[in-house]
């Protein structure tokens, strides 16, 4: 490597450096758009109406919920949803969340309706999986238990 191309390269990432930790480059410039007003809802339909313009889903059994039936810390409670459908979008909303959803991923289309994720739980609620398929919408819900302080009643 040439003496003048690497000193090129220092001076360059350095000012790079220089401009994010000044807040020039802000990470939010460069990543996708996401669905502010639905996750500031309050009520799960809010959320649903924000996020796909339509709070009527109906229940399906394709959709499987994995999650703990007793979460001994509400702060990490691990959660996995998978459906056989095609799926063009998973969310996964926490009913008596101050703010009810909690993640949504949108899937490309020759991708496999599988999330694994942990999500943060404020009180014992139901975890209700929504699933857009065919532009419409199906769900199933599983009630998870959240204990105070771990101790597993």
């Amino acid at each position: 490597m040439k003496r003048r191309t690497f000193l090129k390269g220092t001076v360059a990432s350095g000012m790079l450096g220089v401009a994010a930790s000044a807040g020039l480059l802000a990470p939010r410039m460069v990543l996708a758009a996401w669905p502010e007003s639905a996750f500031a809802s309050k009520g799960v339909d809010d959320a649903l109406n924000a996020l796909f313009k339509s709070a009527s889903h109906s229940e399906s059994s394709d959709i499987k919920i994995k999650a703990p039936d007793i979460a001994e810390n509400g702060a990490v409670v691990p959660i996995t949803v998978s459906t056989g459908m095609a799926a063009e979008t998973i969310s996964v909303l926490i009913e008596k969340n101050p703010a009810p959803l909690a993640c949504s991923f949108d899937l490309g289309s020759s991708t496999e309706g599988f999330v694994s994720t942990r999500v943060k739980m404020g009180k014992t609620s139901d975890l209700i999986a929504v699933v857009k398929s065919g532009g419409k919408l199906y769900s199933a819900k599983k009630t998870v238990k959240v204990t105070i302080g771990g101790c597993g009643g």
